[in-house]
Formats: C-alpha cells, sequence, structure tokens
C-alpha cells in the first residue's frame, strides 16, 4: 500500500486522503480575506463530503485552541451549527425556509453561525430558489455549506452565489488502510471491501464488517450475469427489489419502533393503548416520515446495485479494450472474460447506457420492478426496448 495520508490534528482528523482541500479551508477559516459566505462541498459518494463540512464548521465556530467547542459541532449539539440532511427523496421547501429564517440570527456563543446542507442535489427548482437571497445577502457572520456530488447537481443560479471545492475520489489503498484502523478486519477483507465499494468509505466499512452484505452483492451481481432471456430478467428484477426492500427495512426497523415508542411517551399513551383522536394527527405525521424514509433507504439500495451493476460492464469494456489491470470485480474475472469474448464494444456500451436510463428513471418515481426489468432485458437481449 501507498504511504498514508497526513493525520490532522482536531476538528480534521476524521478527514483521510484530502490534504488540499483541508488546508484550503483552514486557510480560509484564519483569514478573513480568504473567506467567502457559501461554500459548495462537491465529490463522490463516500469521499467525506459532510465530515469535511463539519470539520469546516467546527474550525468556523471554535477560538483557537477551544477543543470543547469543536467536539460539540462535530457532535452537532452546538448552537451555532445548523444541519439539513434530508431521509426523504428530496429537501422539501419547509425545510429549505426554516434553514433561511435561522440563517438570519446571529451567533449565539460561537465566531460563526453555520448552515450545512447535506445532500443539496436533492432540492427541487423551487426549493433551491427559496435558498437563493439568504446566498445572496447572508448576514455578516453566516456560513452556508452545501454538500453534493457535482456542481452540475445544482441549479446555474445557486453556484453562482458559491465558492466550489472539489473533494479528490480517495485511492482504494487509503480506503482499505482507514477500514482496517477503524474496525480491525483483515486486510485482504479491507482491500476487497474498499475496491467493491468503488472508494465509498462508508460502504466499504459496511461490506469490511457485514459478510452478509457482501454475499448479498455477489449474489446480485452473479444473477445478472446469469440473465438470458425475459424470464429471467423478471425473475431477477423481482428478487433485487425484494432484496432491497428487506435491507432497507432492516437499517430502518429499529428507528423506527423507538420514534414510536418515544413519541408515545412524550403524549402520555400507555403501551398497547389506543391512540386518543386528539393526538392522531402527530402520530400520522411520524407515520408519513418514516414511509418517506423508508421510500428513500430502498431508492437508495437499488441504486446502489446500480453502480455494482455499472462496476461489472465497465471491467467487461475494460477486458473488451484488452486491459485487465484495474479491474473492481476482480472475484469474477473468468465469468467477466467470457463475456467480453461474447459480447461486441456496442452491446457492453448499449447495456452502460440503459443502466444510466434506468437511473433516471427511478429518480423520476418508476416502478423499481418494471425500471429493472426493462434493463434487464436489454442485458439479455443487447437491445433497448
Amino acid at each position: 500500500m501507498e504511504s498514508a495520508p497526513t493525520v490532522h490534528s482536531l476538528p480534521w482528523g476524521e478527514i483521510w486522503g484530502q490534504d488540499e482541500a483541508v488546508a484550503q479551508l483552514q486557510a480560509a477559516a484564519s483569514d478573513p480575506a480568504a473567506m467567502t459566505h457559501a461554500w459548495l462541498i462537491t465529490g463522490p459518494p463516500g469521499s467525506g463530503r459532510s465530515t469535511i463540512a463539519h470539520a469546516f464548521a467546527a474550525q468556523l465556530i471554535a477560538d483557537e485552541g477551544e477543543e470543547h467547542v469543536m467536539r460539540q459541532v462535530l457532535g452537532g449539539t452546538h448552537p451555532d451549527l445548523t444541519t439539513l440532511r434530508t431521509e426523504g427523496v428530496i429537501i422539501s421547501i419547509k425545510d429549505a425556509r426554516s434553514l433561511v429564517e435561522r440563517s438570519y440570527f446571529s451567533p449565539s456563543l460561537g465566531r460563526y453561525r453555520v448552515i450545512v446542507v447535506e445532500d443539496a442535489d436533492r432540492m427541487t427548482e423551487r426549493t433551491s430558489n427559496v435558498l437563493l437571497k439568504a446566498l445572496e445577502e447572508p448576514p455578516p457572520r453566516t456560513v452556508w455549506v452545501l454538500c453534493a456530488p457535482s456542481d452540475a447537481d445544482l441549479l446555474p443560479t445557486i453556484r453562482s452565489r458559491v465558492r466550489t471545492l472539489r473533494l479528490r475520489d480517495p485511492e482504494i489503498a487509503d480506503v482499505a488502510r482507514l477500514i482496517v484502523q477503524r474496525t480491525g478486519v483483515d486486510e485482504a477483507i479491507a482491500e476487497q471491501s474498499a475496491r467493491l465499494a468503488q472508494r465509498h468509505i462508508g460502504m466499504a466499512q459496511r461490506l469490511a464488517t457485514d459478510a452478509a452484505s457482501r454475499a448479498r452483492r455477489e449474489q446480485t451481481v452473479r444473477a445478472v450475469l446469469s440473465v438470458r432471456g425475459v424470464g429471467d430478467a423478471v425473475e431477477v428484477a423481482g428478487r433485487i427489489v425484494q432484496a432491497a426492500t428487506e435491507d432497507a427495512k432492516s437499517l430502518t426497523a429499529d428507528r423506527d419502533e423507538a420514534e414510536r415508542a418515544s413519541l408515545r411517551r412524550t403524549l402520555g399513551i400507555a403501551e398497547g393503548a389506543a391512540v386518543p383522536p386528539s393526538v392522531r394527527g402527530q402520530i400520522n405525521a411520524l407515520e408519513d416520515e418514516q414511509k418517506r424514509r423508508a421510500t428513500r433507504s430502498l431508492r437508495d439500495g437499488i441504486d446502489r446495485v446500480l453502480t455494482d451493476l455499472q462496476s461489472l460492464y465497465r471491467d467487461t469494456l475494460m477486458l473488451q479494450f484488452g486491459r485487465d489491470g484495474d479491474l473492481i470485480n476482480r472475484e469474477l474475472e473468468a465469468d467477466l472474460r467470457a463475456l467480453a469474448a461474447a459480447w461486441t464494444m456496442q452491446r457492453t456500451l448499449t447495456v452502460l447506457d440503459q443502466i444510466a436510463v434506468t437511473r433516471t428513471n427511478l429518480e423520476q418515481n418508476a416502478a423499481p420492478v418494471l425500471a429493472l426489468e426493462s434493463m434487464l432485458v436489454t442485458v439479455a437481449s443487447g437491445r433497448t426496448p
């Protein structure tokens, strides 16, 4: 493995492989002339956008040497930090308006008030327009930090009002080393997980520490490789959606139950007792929020499958070009070589294009099973529906 990336002091200690970005943000936090009131941090999934945004917030809010304040900010408990992390499919206008209102408050304890918007790419055009004036004319001690995969994911009117900081894609070796340090897993498993997760730190950690997740991924990609006709496409699409649904439920079930129990206690409803009509609206509101979160979790799970399939056919294309030194799915090399020999490059590109179309269709609320069936028919036939 390559040499270890720089280990930063508080509040930057959790940032790996982004030394240039850290240096730029540190300079801005310490020099008003290098500072601007609105930032956009972009980078691929798993590159640490939200982590570096909160480290920057800690540096801005705390005075030099105030480690306890930095820890408060990093823990999300400081009153001068507001974070919006949506668990729905989109960021609502209501949430955006609430952020704008808070942005006009003066800092209560720290040097700055910082507003962090994770997944800013989930803002619709109407929601983005709510932020425009606040980004144009913020109070002198308010700083906005937006996070998104790329600046192209935001409206031009938003992009023109922020300074963009692009994070680099971490190396597989860096991610593997971080996973070993955090979890103590075997180096070989850490390397495999970092490679299969395509450098996404969170996903790599999950794969490394959960054998069931690794097995589920392998079963899914092997099932897709076995698709030969329409019947296979229908069956495998159903299996993918079922697995993603079960995975989403496992990730949210305990939290949902705890939230329901907490709300019932707050409302004074005994366990097993009927919900009084006077508070039924609050219970329904929580259930609606949980449904939106479940939808987001399912969409994210299916999107992850599409990313895995893109890696599969990307490897196939690499082999068709005679390049085998940088395969993501090394464990499937024999199957991929057979596929590369059986398909034309044009067919591989057609499948990759259809995966991208499927992702767009799902973002536009297409039924997951039908969208995946259509994509897998293209895998089986080499033709778009």
